[in-house]
């Protein structure tokens, strides 16, 4: 028996995941706007934001939620976090009942400081959650270039059919229990990527990406750690995977965020400039109170909110972290 995807959000990266599962299942992808479903159909392509990639002819787009989800078997939400809750409310009103729901999202939700595992739990309760992560920048796995991800579930049955959902010949989808820790992963990584992109606009090379890469990766993995996630995640690819390549990558929106405030603008002009949501910039704060929360220190994304949400310079901010009192590198 085929199981039935749903694909809720047409930007880069979720029409991107239903073009994987389109070759191996039924997919339908859902866009906002019936002008762009109705191209995807035509043309097989996602003008505004994947022009040069051809898109399988399986896959079908609509603009009708109902008709997204009432037919659904697997749920994905690729929805930025800021708006999350209010598409998982209205998709509630046509999902059947038990239908995994697997979110994309790398982010919090502000008012809340929630994860999106636990959003969708809040509005769609009984469903099971599941977080497809990794490091997998849309464009390269579209142009089919050897890549890996993660689908995190606790429940072995779903990750099995999950994993063959999402998995191609150069796609290698690997399984996780560890919801927790791959979904603080995805979210601290963003931050941490403006750092890179801001040490980067400002002309610095390739050791300083490696200590900010590095030193992120201790911040991310002491709050995962705090939350209840596992040391191991970290080090795998919804870890250090994901913060590798989006801190080194134009193609992260998070990393070219910071190369402009590297480069002297301000956060007001980057944003204005962008099509796309830079998770990063608004899941910062919400990093921080997190990390004061739980008493675990992340002095990278303390400089990062203050850059992006408090007025400092990128310069002020990368002096401000190397001015630092001196510590063992356990710490």
């Amino acid at each position: 028996m085929s199981i039935n995807v749903a694909v809720i959000g047409a930007g880069s990266w979720g029409t991107t995941v239903a073009a994987l599962a389109a070759v191996n299942t039924p997919t339908v992808l859902w866009a906002r706007r019936e002008s762009l479903a109705e191209e995807i159909n035509r043309q097989h392509v996602n003008p505004d934001y994947l022009a040069d990639f051809a898109l399988p002819e399986q896959l079908r787009a609509t603009a009708s939620l109902a008709e997204a989800v009432s037919t659904a078997d697997v749920l994905v939400m690729a929805v930025p976090s800021h708006g999350y809750r209010d598409v998982a409310a209205e998709a509630a009103r046509f999902l059947r009942p038990w239908v995994p729901v697997v979110s994309l999202a790398k982010g919090l939700e502000r008012s809340s400081r929630k994860r999106m595992s636990e959003v969708t739990r809040d509005e769609l309760p009984g469903h099971p959650v599941a977080v497809l992560t990794g490091p997998n920048l849309a464009k390269e796995i579209l142009a089919g270039q050897p890549a890996a991800s993660v689908v995190a579930i606790d429940n072995v049955d779903i990750a099995a059919e999950l994993q063959r959902i999402f998995s191609r010949p150069t796609l290698r989808v690997y399984t996780n229990t560890d919801v927790v820790g791959c979904e603080v992963g995805g979210v601290v990584k963003n931050v941490i990527a403006i750092a890179s992109g801001m040490a980067e606009g400002m002309g610095f090379g390739d050791n300083t990406r490696a200590t900010l890469i590095t030193r992120g990766l201790a911040e991310m993995t002491r709050l995962g750690i705090a939350m209840g996630g596992h040391a191991a995640t970290f080090a795998g690819l919804a870890g250090m995977g994901d913060l590798i390549a989006t801190c080194s990558s134009r193609q992260s929106r998070n990393n070219m965020v910071g190369v402009r405030l590297g480069e002297g603008q301000s956060i007001e002009e980057v944003l204005a400039s962008m099509n796309m949501v830079a998770e990063g910039v608004k899941s910062s704060p919400s990093v921080l109170d997190l990390a004061r929360r739980h008493g675990v220190e992340m002095p990278i994304a303390e400089q990062v909110v203050a850059v992006c949400h408090q007025g400092r310079s990128a310069r002020e901010a990368l002096g401000a972290l190397m001015q630092r009192t001196r510590k063992s590198e356990m710490e």
